[in-house]
C-alpha cells in the first residue's frame, strides 16, 4: 500500500487506510480528525476506543450501532447504573465485542466518570491538545506516531483519575479520532475539511 495520499472513487486524495472500505470511506471523510465535545460523546469514543485495542476498526465501525444499543447510547449516567444483569447481557450480546475485561472497563469507567462535574472529562481530554503549530501536516502513514508524549500524559491523568483501559497508543487514537490532533495526510481532502468542525 502506498504511504502517501491516494485517489478514492472520486479522484480525490485520502489517505490509504480510508479507502478500503465504504464504511471506512465515509468515517475517514466525515468523522475522523473533526472535533468531539460533550462528555458522553467522548466517553463514547473512549470505549470503542478500547474495545478497538487488539482488533480492527473496522470491527467496531461495523458493530457501532450495536454497542450504541447495548450501553444506553454512552449516557454516562445511564451507563453507571447497569447491574450485574446488564453485566451478563453485554456479555451475550453479539452485537458487540464480547471481552469481559473491556465490557467492565467500561461500566467501571461511567462510574467514575458520574460523580465528576459535567464538562469535566471534555475539559480533562482537551486540556492535551497539542498546538497545532508544533506539528506539521504528515507527507505519508510513516509520519504518523502510535504515542506522543502528549498521549501519555493524557493517559497517566486519566488513569491517576480512575479511568481504566487506556493507554497511550489507545490515548493517542482518541486524541486522532476526535480532533485533538490532524493526522489526515498533508495531500488529504479531509484535512482542510478537519479543521473547526465538529462531529458527535
Amino acid at each position: 500500500m502506498e504511504s502517501g495520499a491516494v485517489p478514492g472513487p472520486d479522484g480525490a486524495l485520502r489517505c490509504p487506510w480510508g479507502l478500503s472500505t465504504e464504511d471506512y470511506i465515509a468515517y475517514h471523510d466525515d468523522e475522523w480528525g473533526r472535533p468531539v465535545h460533550g462528555d458522553d460523546a467522548l466517553y463514547e469514543r473512549l470505549c470503542l476506543e478500547a474495545f478497538q485495542s487488539g482488533l480492527s476498526w473496522i470491527t467496531i465501525l461495523r458493530r457501532r450501532e450495536g454497542f450504541r444499543a447495548a450501553f444506553a447510547d454512552f449516557k454516562i449516567a445511564s451507563v453507571a447504573e447497569f447491574t450485574d444483569e446488564d453485566r451478563e447481557r453485554l456479555l451475550a450480546d453479539p452485537g458487540i465485542i464480547r471481552n469481559r475485561a473491556k465490557i467492565d472497563a467500561t461500566l467501571a469507567n461511567a462510574r467514575v466518570l458520574a460523580d465528576w462535574p459535567e464538562g469535566e472529562l471534555d475539559a480533562l481530554i482537551w486540556s492535551f491538545a497539542p498546538d497545532p503549530a508544533s506539528r506539521p501536516a504528515p507527507r505519508a502513514l510513516s509520519d504518523v506516531p502510535a504515542i506522543t508524549p502528549e498521549s501519555t500524559a493524557l493517559s497517566k491523568a486519566l488513569k491517576k483519575r480512575g479511568i481504566r483501559f487506556v493507554g497511550p497508543t489507545t490515548a493517542y487514537a482518541l486524541m486522532q479520532a476526535c480532533g485533538l490532533v490532524d493526522d489526515h495526510l498533508a495531500d488529504c481532502v479531509a484535512r482542510e475539511a478537519s479543521r473547526g468542525a465538529s462531529a458527535r
